[in-house]
């Protein structure tokens, strides 16, 4: 069995990605700028957040956190998603998730520019992802396939199970295997039977928020497994009262699996690269517009 280690493929992209960047700068376009958006002061999005901006001094971006009270209204949200729209030294937006529930997430994530949309939620590049051309992917199954890649795990003509059916990870992810030529199963909260897909996968990948919930039994011999999952269990004998949990059990389930991924540090990291990587895009898309123009 071998980890996946998100931490330590992170670690080898950001020298690439700030390369690029270095290069860009060098040639007279600009500095990637990454903004997030961060209502309330949710512990789990609040170090997230914190995450990002770190990543983006590491590679050489600018960074912009905007932090806003639980309160705010969801017309001056909106307001604030147009001014970064309009702001041409940003590249990228994300507005961290969740949003309070008076805020119409998908109104607030519709109306971030889709050229700015780094977390890839926009139905703008969603349509184009599902067609295959060139789009932001969403931030999760990007750094995925950035690690399967990074690994040199086979996916051509094998079974790819994924557990989840979310706009975020489930969905894109079927359609993203299917571009790397794996047969795709999608199970969820409604399917019967999870074990009988789940004990034909070559590779699984679990998306649905439940600590644990994959069991050895429900894995064959030789599976990679891709743990999206992480959630918080209380647990009194930690010093943060507290750990993090995966879709997976995992001393159990590692036993049987070729390759997989651990939690935390193996999905959490390379969803972060993979906004460093939309964001690098951003820019290289921009300056070629405006080479283009130039030549003109």
């Amino acid at each position: 069995m071998q980890i996946l280690n998100g931490n330590e493929v992170s670690k080898i992209l950001k020298i690439e990605i700030k390369k690029e960047a270095d290069l860009l700068r060098a040639s007279g376009a600009k500095v990637p700028h990454l903004a997030a958006i961060l209502v309330g002061t949710d512990g789990a999005s609040m170090t997230y957040v914190g995450a990002k901006e770190k990543d983006c001094k590491e590679v050489g971006f600018n960074s912009t956190v905007l932090r806003f009270d639980a309160g705010i209204s969801e017309v001056a949200l909106l307001a604030e998603v147009e001014k970064i729209n309009n702001n041409s030294d940003i590249d990228g937006l994300i507005v961290q998730l969740p949003l309070p529930a008076h805020i119409n997430e998908k109104k607030i994530t519709e109306t971030i520019s889709y050229k700015k949309d780094v977390d890839g939620f926009h139905p703008m590049n969603v349509g184009l992802m599902f067609k295959g051309l060139p789009c932001f992917l969403p931030a999760t199954p990007f750094g995925i396939l950035k690690m399967l890649e990074h690994y040199q795990i086979e996916t051509s003509g094998k079974h790819c199970v994924i557990i989840g059916r979310s706009d975020i990870v489930g969905k894109p992810m079927s359609a993203l295997m299917l571009q790397k030529n794996c047969t795709v199963t999608v199970c969820h909260s409604k399917t019967k039977n999870v074990k009988n897909y789940t004990l034909q996968a070559d590779i699984i990948i679990a998306a649905l928020g439940i600590p644990a919930y994959l069991k050895a039994d429900m894995v064959k011999e030789g599976a990679v497994v891709i743990d999206v999952g992480i959630t918080r269990v209380n647990d009194n004998t930690n010093l943060k009262g507290y750990v993090l949990k995966g879709d997976v059990d995992y001393e159990k389930v590692a036993q049987k699996c070729s390759y997989i991924t651990p939690v935390p540090g193996g999905v959490g990291p390379m969803t972060r690269i993979a906004l460093l990587l939309n964001t690098l895009q951003a820019v290289k898309n921009t300056s070629k517009n405006i080479l283009k123009t130039n030549s003109q």
